[in-house]
């Protein structure tokens, strides 16, 4: 019983030594220098007009091993990370054209606005909590690789847009208001009045008619 209870303390010893030699090595084995590459994917001139900015702050965790082992035999590869969201309502002003402006009397412009666009961005990612899978809390048997990190942000990027499709109409309906609001406060420092008219939603504005078109509150 002695020589088994040595020949225990002695494997763990002995594992134990390797694990610290192994991190004190990979620590002094790692590079001291940052490389980057930038590359220039888009460049272009916009001219959109926000109406509306919402943000949005999700933590997702994903894991990866045996769950119904006890984790001090074997521990759960976990990796969390908070996700920063910002999704624009805007319309693109450059998409005007001669035939969306008409004199509707002296002083006063009916102008024909494009759609509502909305853009999803992702602002931010923040590592929160990242974990190997380890056999008795030393050996890290199950590692946390690219892959893993890829696949939860896209999770958490599909989870997202499905939580502001869910909110799309109301945002659109305050964005229009907004994009309103302000473009009667510029045209009145010109002493110009405008009625903004917007296309039917998930309708083409080119070529429509005008009884099909839905004209906003006309302001005097």
């Amino acid at each position: 019983m002695t020589e088994l209870v040595l020949i225990l303390a002695g494997l763990t010893l002995g594992v134990g030594a390797l694990v610290v030699a192994q991190r004190l090595l990979g620590r002094r084995a790692r590079p001291k220098t940052l490389t980057t590459h930038t590359v220039f994917e888009r460049v272009r001139a916009v001219g959109r007009l926000v109406g509306m900015e919402v943000r949005a702050k999700e933590i997702a965790t994903s894991t990866r091993g045996l769950s119904w082992l006890p984790p001090l035999i074997l521990s759960q590869a976990r990796v969390a990370m908070i996700f920063q969201f910002e999704k624009q309502f805007s319309v693109d002003l450059a998409r005007l054209r001669p035939e969306d402006v008409a004199e509707a009397g002296p002083g006063r412009y009916r102008l024909r606005l494009p759609a509502i666009e909305g853009s999803l961005r992702l602002l931010d990612v923040t590592p929160y909590d990242i974990q190997a899978g380890r056999v008795l809390g030393l050996l890290d048997i199950i590692q946390v690789d690219a892959a893993t990190q890829g696949d939860l942000m896209k999770k958490a990027q599909a989870q997202a847009a499905e939580l502001y499709t869910a909110n799309d109409a109301r945002y659109e309906d305050e964005a229009r208001r907004s994009i309103e609001r302000r473009l009667r406060a510029f045209l009145a420092l010109f002493d110009v009045r405008v009625d903004i008219e917007w296309p039917q939603p998930g309708a083409d504005q080119a070529g429509r008619p005008a009884d099909e078109r839905r004209p906003a509150p006309a302001v005097a």
